[in-house]
């Protein structure tokens, strides 16, 4: 069993006594406009900490005169590419409020005024180019410039034909803005805006309640989205009884603002854009080594085999310990299983295995305590486990975690020689291993040469078991869709096999090989796709991940591949899909079978969205 990568509002990094800070900041604003940002880096916890909080605001009791908190959650990188995020964000807000006002029975006229606002907002955007670009005396460009142009011409005259694609251009433009632009006399939008503000936060008032706006993924967008969203959020943002909270990546929102302002040499004015948009900066804690150990053995109990309430008491237990760390409490196995009285001896294993990585996995500048990269290391690890298991191969797991923790983090070419020793050994043994590991465990300096000259190899080194010692054929067996191991079996020459490395090592440039992988003979073909689809079983998001432009660059070479990727795709589980894998695949043959089936099945609704856009656009391969 895996681990979904995803947030939670289950708290196993203590995260909980962030978040209750962040619900009391906002109760203790008591209805006066509040925003505030949670920073941290990719996969640091900060959709979690969102999480938490809002699970903290829920759970409150409610006292005499106190408003309810009612909840807005988006997601602007969802909306990437189908939608534009300010009319969205607009949008979800003003329809989060129709449905209060409904089942509340009150400030239904002043909901509808919001949501007319809107639409004249959203349609606006229609022709705001051509406004904007009338006003300065410049031509239009957006939609309404071809009516523009036509008009121009009209001063020089026009025939029959003019005259017709004239008629067209105005249709088109009309029935651009149907039912978005309501007919409003004397209506502009400065006076929408300040229009739609006003009903907002009489909306608010009469329903008695406070709107917490939760912002997230804001830093996986591209740079417009980010912008767009920003804008969106000022719109709404310092209104009565309205709290924002955002979470993103300080430095990838300044990168958005620098490329909005680009020419503009001012690092003053990209750190101030975003902080007059925040009232209370507040960044998510790193991990040390005690809370990567916590985490890890966390996640080994969630995913065993303990009941739910048992499992819930030890989390509680852990997370108390974690807060009394700063007095030299240790979050250890010990500690752990002093929580229980009976653990199995399969997860006392994984408790062990735990312990042993937790300070690898906090100082290895590859992962550096990131709770979701120490996640994908699990999987990798459970997969291969159950990979090991499936083919009857005797693999211990401790052994499989270290030279997972070396293949993910070492130097790419030591590892290959790792390999390849323990391939040349009858015996499967890495016998140069021996003196480094008995000098490294002894605490004595070693001097190693390139590419084993790397701080992390001497940690890597005391970490048990031993390996010289040990036949490593079946741990490598079932890690090959790394770095294959391989044997003659394998029917793979010289030229596949660097090929099929290259591949697996930058799946990303693959694309630079396609004019020797088309020269690979169809047999090698097939026992390199199986190697890729291996690797390719480790994503757990199928947006577009480096490997997929490796199995595509090995379809496109070899069209019978296409076939088992197209059913590789089918059988990933439908959250797993995200909607830019379909612009992605959507001109290969294979693509309208496979997009009828995600269609047919419980894909999201933003996938479904895409696949019928490039439909529409008569942009789908023709099978």
């Amino acid at each position: 069993m895996v681990w979904a990568d995803n947030e939670t509002t289950r708290d196993f990094l203590n995260f909980s006594g962030v978040a209750d800070t962040v619900a009391e900041i906002i109760v203790q604003a008591r209805g006066r406009p509040i925003s505030i940002g949670v920073s941290g880096a990719w996969g640091i916890g900060k959709s979690s900490l969102i999480k938490l909080t809002q699970a903290s605001l829920a759970a409150r009791p409610n006292k005499d005169g106190d408003r309810d908190f009612i909840f807005v959650e988006f997601n602007a990188w969802l909306y990437q590419g189908y939608d534009d995020a300010r009319a969205a964000l607009m949008d979800v807000i003003a329809t989060k409020l129709q449905d209060e006002a409904a089942k509340r029975e009150t400030a239904i006229d002043k909901v509808a005024s919001i949501m007319k606002r809107v639409r004249w907002l959203r349609g606006a955007r229609l022709v705001a180019g051509d406004a904007a670009a009338l006003a300065l005396g410049l031509p239009p460009v957006g939609l309404l410039g071809g009516v523009w142009g036509l008009g121009k011409r009209a001063l020089d005259g026009v025939d029959a034909e003019e005259l017709d694609e004239a008629q067209k251009k105005v249709g088109d433009a009309a029935a651009a803005a149907g039912g978005l632009l309501a007919a409003r006399a004397e209506t502009s939008p400065p006076k929408e805006i300040q229009a739609l503000r006003d009903s907002f936060e009489e909306a608010l008032e009469e329903l008695g309640v406070t709107l917490v706006v939760l912002i997230d993924d804001l830093d996986r967008c591209l740079p417009p989205t980010t912008i767009s969203t920003l804008e969106a959020i000022r719109l709404f943002l310092f209104l009565k009884h309205t709290a924002f909270v955002i979470a993103a990546d300080n430095e990838m929102i300044k990168h958005a603002v620098r490329k909005h302002f680009e020419g503009v040499n001012d690092d003053l004015l990209v750190t101030n854009y975003f902080d007059k948009l925040i009232q209370v900066p507040i960044r998510v804690p790193g991990l040390g080594t005690q809370e990567v150990r916590a985490y890890m053995m966390l996640l080994f109990i969630e995913n065993s085999d303990l009941a739910e309430d048992v499992t819930e008491k030890i989390r509680v237990g852990v997370c108390q310990q974690l807060r009394q760390t700063w007095q030299g409490k240790r979050v250890d196995r010990a500690f752990v299983q002093s929580l229980h009285t009976a653990f199995p001896d399969e997860l006392v294993g994984k408790l062990d295995t735990a312990d042993r990585l937790a300070p690898l996995m906090t100082s290895a500048s590859g992962i550096s305590g990131n709770p979701r990269l120490i996640k994908r290391f699990l999987n990798a690890l459970a997969i291969r486990m159950t990979i090991s298991r499936a083919q009857g191969v005797g693999v211990d797991e401790a052994v499989l975690a270290k030279l997972l923790l070396f293949e993910r983090l070492g130097n790419p070419k030591a590892y290959s020689e790792l390999i390849a020793a323990a391939s040349a050994s009858d015996t499967g043994k890495p016998a140069f291993l021996a003196d480094w590991e008995a000098k490294a465990t002894a605490g004595a300096e070693l001097e190693l040469l390139p590419p084993w000259d790397d701080p992390f190899v001497v940690e890597w080194l005391t970490l048990p078991p031993a390996l010289a010692d040990l036949d490593l054929r079946g741990a490598l067996y079932v890690s090959r869709e790394h770095a294959p191991l391989i044997t003659p079996g394998d029917r793979l020459s010289s030229d596949a096999a660097d090929l099929l490395s290259a591949l697996l090592e930058h799946p990303d440039m693959a694309a630079s090989l396609k004019a020797r992988l088309v020269k690979v003979a169809r047999a090698e073909t097939t026992v390199m796709m199986d190697r890729l689809l291996d690797r390719a079983r480790q994503e757990q998001a199928w947006g577009v991940p480096p490997i997929l432009e490796a199995c595509l660059a090995m379809s496109d070479a070899d069209p019978t591949q296409g076939a088992r990727l197209a059913a590789f795709l089918r059988e990933r589980p439908s959250a797993q899909i995200e909607p830019n894998i379909v612009p992605k695949i959507g001109d290969q043959s294979w693509a309208p079978g496979l997009f009828r089936a995600w269609e047919s099945g419980d894909v999201s609704k933003p996938v479904k969205a895409a696949i019928k856009k490039r439909r529409d656009n008569g942009n789908v391969a023709v099978q």
